[in-house]
């Protein structure tokens, strides 16, 4: 089973740790392309429109200057570097310290706009840059992204069990086979009626993960397998796929 989480707009700057290497991260193959990325974004941060390029705020313009020496500034694990609802509500501080807790955290990828895909224990900097970014000539970075990520991730998930907390942008740069692929939603409901969550769906996704990561059987590997460990927390229930539409992992909470 492979796990692929969102990355979060906030992140926490590292205070050290090595600087960032291309050839340490998952997937080197990708290196000339996340080379590509950071160029654009470290030109793009420094242009007097650079707020406005990159679709934020005047309070993150620390955020947008320190994309500028992204190579320059200490990297950490992804799962540390990247923060927020999601990444909360997963705890990985409190995940148990062992072997096999660590095997289950090699089969947890996290989409990003700057590195196409990065490995849980994958050393990376804080960076500011959203999937939904037309970055310079590159353009829409989801549609860029695809190209590159395909042909990657096609064959290195191949036949995997797809379970996918990622919001729609991300899902855009690489959905994955959609025979093999769930993708995770939350509803709740309440005298019958049912109702998408959407930004606390993030709690209940971190959750899931969290859940999935702390119990002492190995990760599912079928449909079937995945319903039944959900379910002994939540409702839950499975849309299977249908043609080129992926199924879906459903979690109904009380409203």
């Amino acid at each position: 089973m492979i796990v692929l989480l969102p990355p979060s707009e906030g992140k926490t700057p590292a205070t050290s740790g090595p600087l960032l290497d291309l050839a340490d991260l998952h997937f080197p193959e990708l290196a000339e392309a996340r080379r590509t990325v950071l160029g654009r974004l470290a030109e793009v941060s420094a242009g007097e429109d650079a707020l406005s390029a990159l679709g934020v705020g005047a309070s993150l313009g620390a955020d947008v200057e320190r994309n500028t020496h992204l190579t320059e500034i200490p990297c950490a694990p992804a799962l540390e570097t990247y923060t927020g609802v999601l990444y909360s509500a997963l705890d990985v501080a409190g995940l148990p310290d062992s072997v096999e807790t660590r095997a289950k955290l090699d089969s947890v990828f996290v989409s990003s706009a700057l590195f196409g895909i990065v490995g849980a224990f994958d050393p990376i900097p804080a960076y500011r840059l959203a999937m939904k970014t037309k970055l310079a000539d590159l353009g829409p970075l989801a549609t860029w992204w695809r190209k590159r990520l395909s042909p990657v991730l096609d064959s290195a998930f191949d036949g995997e069990l797809l379970v996918d907390c990622r919001s729609a942008d991300y899902r855009r740069s690489w959905p994955g086979d959609p025979g093999r692929t769930l993708v995770v939603n939350v509803f709740t409901e309440k005298n019958g009626k049912r109702s998408v969550v959407s930004h606390n769906a993030k709690h209940t996704r971190g959750e899931l993960v969290g859940h999935l990561l702390r119990d002492d059987r190995a990760l599912p590997a079928s449909f079937e397998e995945l319903l039944a460990r959900a379910s002994e927390r939540w409702h839950t229930e499975i849309t299977r796929p249908a043609g080129r539409k992926p199924g879906s992992l459903d979690i109904v909470l009380a409203g």
